[in-house]
């Protein structure tokens, strides 16, 4: 039988007791700062019954609280309901972050325990800094491990080599430019524990993290060697000869903190702590001479080279073809069998699977009907699996991985009659994709100073929305991938706001949520691309990669302007021209007739 989260609660206060340890920390990550983490590290959602994809917990004796951002507010009420942790709703004024809590929380002396390959040098720094001479830590047990029965053992799924004409670019290359900034940082070593990374560097793939094309795996790349550590069965015999000849040694994943101490001692080492457990900081302070920064692969992964944009424009063509496929289906079967929140999200699944070189989702779906849909990352189970009938919206927010690239797209279908309130929230949303998909810039902005353009439609009726408007997105790699991004907060560092720049592909994606009704979001990738050059420097442009029409028949056409018209109408054509011959005959007829133009001519 089950534990409740109160019976887990409570079997994990008695290993604190018995460990002293009087406040238990439990985050998302996997030992990599991964976003999306395997079953094996799912602690957090074990514990506490909050499974979004952010969120970090706190376990004390008497008390227990669970962080997460607004995309899960309404998320995390539900299910944290009636299991006795209080839901600290992150960015809400008088809500204490987790180290002014823990600050004001402990008291001198008093122990904080966490596993420590799972927090990140960053966060531990943060809670050192606000807590300074007042607790102790612990980092070296695994308390939730020490009561999860049948926790999921680790994956290591077979490495397999993303070829040249996928990747651009050689290993070879990619650990050359590594080391040249190794170089200008006058290191001898620099330790990389984030996947994406180590998968982006070696042009290599996996399967151990769903939806993310990853291996479990961490990297020391010193200056005549690179030591690779992995599934002692994860790489195929062939290709470890052939990362050998280039000096690429493989090494067992579970011997890495055993060995990484002698293989460092006395070198100076690059290492990123946002992307560095606490664990491995430790370990290398006691061998090491430190140098640190942001990930020295992390902006050349972001800045995609011409092999990877044309792939991806390729894979957005599939992806485009599946998804019209789609709603041509949902449009006509709508009202005439039963289709639920999930069974849509199948459909859809089914017709990504049709196209070449697929690999599965980039995410879990997001399919939300009616009020679901004012759930930000509302995700469908058995019990809230809603039936889908002629009325209201559909949100639906899905990707796809493919050799060629990695897609995310949400489009807010309407499934019956609209009223005029609604046809008027849709507008703005839209006018908010279509104006920011319209910014021309200069070299040096970054996507922090180009957000209002999405929200200025929204702001001047009194909505907002409470995530970002953009996100980078990875080749064949993480959904979410850094630095680059389009927010309106500022953060805590100028590099995590970093300049925009020709390679970069991100997403636009305003929305607007009313609970208990009905969301609206309207997502489309975009590529930065160079634009022109003046007496003023270098100006870009975003090149929309997303080939899918938005709803003609949710759009308050007075609210448009000329210009978004002309841009709506040219985004359709674009569709027509490139994505319609790949139409099968009646989903081309069904796309005709849903972006009839004429009414963009009034």
């Amino acid at each position: 039988m089950a534990l409740s989260i109160r019976e887990k609660l409570a079997l994990l206060r008695e290993k604190m007791k018995e460990a002293g340890i009087d406040a238990w920390l439990v985050v998302t990550d996997d030992y990599h700062a991964s976003e999306y983490v395997s079953p094996h590290f799912q602690c957090r959602a074990f514990l506490t019954g909050f499974d979004g994809s952010a969120g970090t917990a706190l376990i004390m004796q008497d008390s227990a609280a669970l962080w997460t951002d607004g995309r899960y507010f309404l998320q995390a009420e539900d299910q944290l309901k009636d299991t006795g942790i209080d839901l600290m709703k992150m960015g809400e004024k008088e809500v204490l972050t987790i180290e002014d809590y823990l600050s004001q929380t402990l008291s001198d002396g008093q122990i904080l325990g966490f596993d420590g390959r799972t927090v990140s040098t960053e966060l531990y720094r943060k809670i050192q800094k606000k807590c300074i001479k007042r607790i102790r830590y612990s980092m070296d047990r695994d308390l939730c491990g020490e009561i999860w029965e049948a926790r999921p053992a680790l994956i290591h799924n077979p490495v397999f080599e993303l070829d040249l004409c996928y990747a651009g670019r050689s290993r070879a290359d990619k650990i050359s430019e590594i080391r040249q900034k190794m170089s200008d940082k006058e290191v001898d070593a620099t330790v990389i524990s984030s996947l994406d990374d180590i998968a982006w560097l070696l042009n290599l793939r996996g399967n151990d993290i769903p939806c993310n094309p990853v291996f479990l795996s961490y990297l020391i790349l010193k200056k005549e060697q690179v030591l690779l550590y992995a599934g002692p069965e994860a790489v195929p015999e062939p290709l470890k000869k052939e990362l050998e000849a280039e000096n690429i040694l493989l090494r067992k994943y579970d011997s890495f903190f055993a060995e990484l101490p002698s293989e460092v001692r006395g070198q100076r080492v690059f290492f990123d702590p946002k992307r560095c457990s606490a664990a491995i900081t430790s370990s290398l302070q006691a061998a090491a001479h430190l140098v640190e920064g942001e990930n020295l692969t992390l902006l050349p992964k972001a800045l995609k080279n011409e092999t990877e944009l044309n792939n991806m424009r390729l894979a957005h063509k599939k992806d485009a073809v599946a998804m019209i496929r789609f709603m041509r289906w949902l449009n006509t079967h709508i009202g005439k069998e039963r289709i639920t929140e999930r069974s849509a999200s199948s459909r859809l699944e089914e017709f990504r699977r049709e196209g070449t070189h697929y690999y599965g989702e980039s995410f879990a779906p997001i399919a939300g009907f009616r009020e679901h849909g004012a759930i930000i990352h509302y995700e469908a189970t058995e019990e809230s699996d809603a039936e889908l009938y002629p009325d209201s919206f559909l949100l639906l927010d899905t990707g796809g991985q493919y050799l060629e690239g990695t897609t995310d797209i949400t489009r807010t279908i309407p499934l019956g009659a609209l009223d005029k309130d609604q046809k008027i929230r849709y507008t703005l949303v839209l006018k908010g994709n279509l104006d920011l998909a319209d910014a021309h810039f200069p070299s040096g902005v970054s996507g922090i100073q180009l957000d209002c353009l999405a929200r200025k439609a929204l702001w001047d009726h009194g909505y907002d929305y409470n995530h970002g408007t953009g996100h980078g997105v990875g080749y064949f790699l993480n959904v979410h991938e850094g630095p680059q991004g389009i927010r309106n907060r500022l953060p805590e560092k100028k590099s995590d706001a970093p300049a925009l720049e020709p390679g970069m592909i991100l997403s636009n994606e305003p929305g607007l949520y009313l609970p208990g009704e009905y969301g609206i979001r309207l997502e489309n990738l975009m590529a930065v691309v160079p634009d022109q050059t003046t007496g003023f420097g270098e100006f870009y442009r975003f090149e929309t990669l997303t080939l899918v029409p938005f709803a003609m028949e949710a759009i308050e056409w007075s609210m448009l302007t000329e210009r978004e018209r002309e841009l709506l109408k040219t985004y359709h054509e674009r569709i027509l021209n490139e994505i319609g011959p790949e139409l099968p005959d009646k989903d081309l007829e069904w796309l005709k007739e849903k972006l009839d133009t004429e009414e963009l001519a009034k």
